[in-house]
């Protein structure tokens, strides 16, 4: 694993051992971020549920003003930590070492973010939640892209019941990437 493009191009990541976090792989990372450029630079980046931290990491390298990562396992947090000093990029990333729902209410009225990526634990349900807390909270605008990263079977209920309008649905052999914006005006999804 290792950061693609940018300033810390080519640089190695770490990854937590064992099964308890899913790195993406190389050839999706590119394809999403070929998606993202245009959002990238200077933009306001939340990596929910973050891992190792390779996908802020990679938004920072390719021009993110900031990135804060959020990730409530312990081992998982301190790999952030590591691959963020060994980047380089301390200056643009913050770390929240906490659940993504109460890190969500935490940055209540602190922060305003123009992308977010989550990649939540597989079958644990936790989408709905942190969408949820998403749209009801000041963290997101119309004009905000939330990027959910999931298994390829994977059914996202009603997002128009939270406020989102899905405008794009990239799937790969294993998984799938959901574009989400939240609704201009109460238009329809």
């Amino acid at each position: 694993m290792r950061i693609i493009a940018g300033k810390a191009r080519r640089l190695p990541l770490k990854t937590v051992p064992g099964l308890d976090t899913r790195p993406t792989s190389d050839r999706i990372k590119e394809t999403l971020f070929n998606i993202l450029n245009p959002w990238l630079p200077g933009c306001r980046f939340l990596d929910l549920f973050a891992g190792s931290g390779q996908i802020g990491l990679e938004a920072v390298s390719r021009g993110a003003k900031k990135a804060v990562f959020v990730e409530n396992h312990k081992k998982a947090a301190a790999c952030i930590q590591g691959n963020i000093a060994f980047t380089k990029l301390a200056e643009s990333c913050t770390l929240l070492q906490r659940d993504a729902v109460s890190a969500i209410r935490w940055m209540e009225g602190r922060e305003v973010f123009d992308v977010v990526f989550l990649d939540p634990p597989y079958g644990k349900g936790l989408e709905e939640a942190a969408l949820q807390a998403l749209a009801d909270s000041s963290l997101i605008t119309e004009e905000s892209l939330v990027i959910l990263e999931a298994r390829l079977d994977f059914e996202l209920g009603h997002p128009g019941d939270w406020g989102y309008a899905v405008t794009r649905v990239k799937a790969y052999k294993t998984n799938q990437h959901i574009f989400l914006q939240l609704k201009k005006n109460g238009g329809s999804e």
